[in-house]
């Protein structure tokens, strides 16, 4: 037998919980040492649901089996319920709803029915009157724990809202979604969604229930919905469609712009780096163009300046040919384009002499 096991049987570790004395249990109240709520065995022909409760879906009957055969050997959750007078105290009109049940559900409706399917007849529970200190508190309190929750569809989360909304304006019609907003720690416009998924047609409610349309979609065609009043539930699905469409044209065209400017950028670069190695040599010398125009007896910004003025009719004028060497086609330069004239110069010039041409030009167009 396991320590665990040893433990289990003495006094101190009864399975049976020991219960307080009513003074002692004041005292500890009072001194903070306790919650003003214990954990009671209740009988579940006892305990009624709540009629408010948005939640519908509770599973499969082979999950609730099977979450049911789970509680039968551990209860790891209690369920929280209040009592009758509390409840009836804010809903009178649900006595019959809720039959002659002693105890009010207001969390673990799952726990509660899988429990019942398997034949369990009492769960733990806790029991909190202060939940139903008002309508709008216990509203929230039951949807709170359900919000978050996976299997918390979105109608029944939209409807919960609904029911908060509806209770927030029994005070004041004004100001009752801000205040549903701030019972349930969320912005307006996140209510004010919620709502709008309730105004679409019932199939696509149906839809957003089994998870085959993403309420992302259905916030959408909600507004759609509100702009053009009166379209069913086919024609909003073919729009939802026709914009899908639209959207993935758009993306794929954006898509081929990019891949082009960036082939585009790619090929300037590697212009670039071809001219500058015609103007380099392997060793990042002067290539033979360069040289052959060095040769020359005069200076780069003498020979230009003095084959501008012989071709300035033409537009065009031929740089110098080598000296000594056989007569070639030599290389020109297009003097109608600055662009071309600069990228002629770096191609034929070096660096020393591009720098040496760009001190004479300046010299030319200072003033005297």
């Amino acid at each position: 037998m396991s320590v665990a096991d040893k433990l289990g049987t003495g006094s101190s570790f009864s399975q049976a919980p020991r219960g307080r004395s009513a003074r002692g249990r004041a005292k500890a109240v009072a001194q903070g040492d306790v919650p003003a709520y214990e954990l009671l065995r209740l009988r579940l022909d006892e305990v009624s649901p709540t009629p408010l409760n948005p939640r519908r879906n509770f599973g499969t009957d082979e999950e609730m089996v099977r979450f049911g055969e789970e509680l039968r050997q551990a209860q790891l959750a209690a369920c929280v319920a209040v009592t009758r007078e509390a409840y009836l105290a804010l809903w009178p009109d649900h006595e019959e709803r809720i039959g002659r049940a002693r105890h009010i559900l207001v969390n673990g409706e799952r726990r509660y029915r899988s429990a019942v399917h398997v034949g369990l007849e009492a769960l733990d529970f806790v029991v909190r009157d202060d939940l139903a200190s008002s309508r709008e508190q216990f509203i929230n309190h039951l949807l709170k724990e359900n919000l978050d929750r996976e299997d918390f569809d979105v109608i029944e989360r939209a409807r919960g809202v609904a029911q908060l909304v509806d209770v927030c304006a029994e005070k004041s019609q004004r100001g009752a979604r801000s205040r549903a907003a701030e019972q349930l720690g969320r912005d307006r416009s996140w209510v004010t969604n919620q709502l709008a998924l309730l105004e679409l047609p019932e199939e696509l409610q149906t839809m957003l229930s089994a998870g085959s349309l993403p309420e992302r979609d259905g916030r959408y065609l909600a507004r759609h919905l509100k702009e053009n009043p009166g379209l069913d539930g086919t024609a909003l699905l073919e729009h939802l469609k026709l914009e899908k469409a639209a959207l993935a044209r758009t993306k794929e065209q954006e898509k081929a712009a990019l891949e082009a400017a960036r082939a585009q950028a790619a090929a300037a670069e590697m212009s670039l780096l071809s001219a500058d190695n015609k103007a380099k040599g392997p060793d990042g010398s002067a290539s033979e163009s360069t040289s052959a125009g060095a040769t020359d007896q005069r200076s780069p910004s003498q020979s230009l300046s003095a084959d501008n003025k012989q071709k300035r009719g033409t537009g065009t004028a031929a740089l110098p040919q080598q000296q000594g060497s056989a007569v070639s086609a030599a290389p020109k330069i297009f003097l109608e384009d600055p662009q071309q004239i600069a990228r002629d110069l770096v191609q034929h010039l070096t660096q020393e002499q591009m720098a040496e041409v760009a001190r004479l030009l300046l010299e030319q167009v200072s003033p005297h």
